[in-house]
């Protein structure tokens, strides 16, 4: 299952979230420190290892 990166306005705290396609879907995330619904998905980009071979 994917792990999504998010961040609570409420709390001011990333977090991390391992959702199943549907549950993703409905798009009801709460933060798990504080319990707030005002969260919004924050995108991670992985850096590429750029070193020569």
């Amino acid at each position: 299952m994917p792990q999504y990166e998010f961040f609570c306005h409420s709390c001011n705290r990333p977090f991390s979230k391992t959702l199943t396609p549907a549950e993703y879907k409905e798009g009801t995330v709460t933060c798990p420190e504080c319990g707030s619904k005002e969260v919004e998905q924050r995108w991670f980009y992985a850096a590429a290892d750029r070193r020569s071979a």
